[in-house]
């Protein structure tokens, strides 16, 4: 009875300190070096939304922000690699939409849980992708594309990179709301793939606009309209898909910056508030404009959840309907 008494009494004390002592955690956050894990190469979104936001945390926290790209696996290895790090705030993930709300319906099987091993922290940026055509192609508008199409009778060629990827999923929404038959012809990266379509090499595809930009400007690709359903800021003129037609259309990949589950509270708010502030400063928004990508709404770690899981549900559902499910 007294062995009860006492452990009951432990764990009522216990239970009555946690709150003080996960301020406290976030009070002397961090003690050393801040990790932020990214599972793709240097150069990309992700790693230049690190390095931007990792140079104001390091002033705001007093401690050196580490970018670690581990690429490898669709971003499966560094997620994987995030999702195992001691949950205390000193190791983050900055991650795409692709590992975390497509892959669980990808891949037969994941060496994380995109719910269950983390806990957002913060929406950074969306990144909008643009349909384009080769200069050559005889269509000016959405709809001329798909009449092209039809009236060819044989599927239009897509270069895209890899199954299951934004580009390849972008095109599968597309489809599916305008009847259009498709073909993919796969490549290594967004780099390669659009300059074969400003070749000529292949007709058409979905590239994010940080590689597309500049071809666009530059003539050498004609495009047709914008995935998001506000026009952005770096092609001005080039419409919506919406406005071009094909209605309700809407979708960008984005970045999430997250932090391993059970990684203090205190300091996952603490780290939101910072990041937040950090993407409301006029310079970083016109850094993120400049590079081709979009401000996300500012959300709480409850609102980020449920974002989190809407998009789990929403691609799934296009990925099932590709007959990717369980393909990889």
């Amino acid at each position: 009875m007294i062995t009860k008494a006492l452990a009951s009494a432990a764990l009522g004390l216990a239970l009555a300190l946690a709150p003080s002592m996960n301020g406290a955690a976030a009070q002397d956050y961090p003690t050393r070096p801040i990790t932020i894990v990214v599972p793709f190469t240097a150069g990309g979104a992700g790693d230049i939304l690190s390095r931007l936001i990792g140079q104001r945390m390091e002033k705001e926290l007093g401690q050196p922000v580490i970018v670690d790209n581990r690429p490898g696996a669709g971003g499966i290895i560094g997620t994987a690699h995030a999702a195992r790090a001691k949950p205390d705030g000193h190791t983050l993930l900055m991650v795409p939409s692709g590992p975390m709300v497509v892959n669980p319906t990808l891949f037969k099987k994941l060496d994380y849980d995109p719910v269950k091993s983390f806990t957002p922290i913060a929406l950074v940026a969306g990144t909008p992708f643009a349909l384009v055509v080769n200069p050559s192609v005889p269509a000016k508008t959405v709809d001329e594309l798909v009449a092209l199409q039809k009236k060819q009778g044989k599927p239009m060629t897509f270069a895209i990179v890899g199954p299951g990827i934004p580009h390849h999923l972008f095109a599968e929404v597309f489809k599916g709301m305008t009847g259009i038959e498709t073909h993919y012809v796969p490549y290594k990266g967004s780099l390669p793939a659009i300059s074969d379509v400003a070749a000529g090499h292949v007709p058409a595809m979905f590239c994010d606009l940080g590689p597309a930009g500049p071809q666009i400007a530059a003539g050498k690709v004609r495009a047709l309209g914008v995935t998001t359903r506000e026009r952005v800021k770096l092609v001005p003129d080039v419409p919506t898909l919406d406005e071009a037609g094909v209605k309700g259309y809407d979708a960008a990949s984005w970045q999430l910056l997250a932090a391993p589950s059970g990684t203090p509270r205190a300091i996952v708010e603490r780290l939101n508030a910072l990041t937040k502030e950090v993407l409301a400063d006029a310079e970083v928004q016109a850094f993120i404009a400049k590079n081709g990508m979009v401000p996300m709404p500012a959300n709480s770690v409850e609102g980020l959840q449920k974002f989190l899981n809407s998009e789990i549900e929403r691609w799934g559902a296009v990925v099932r309907k590709a007959g990717l499910e369980n393909s990889r």
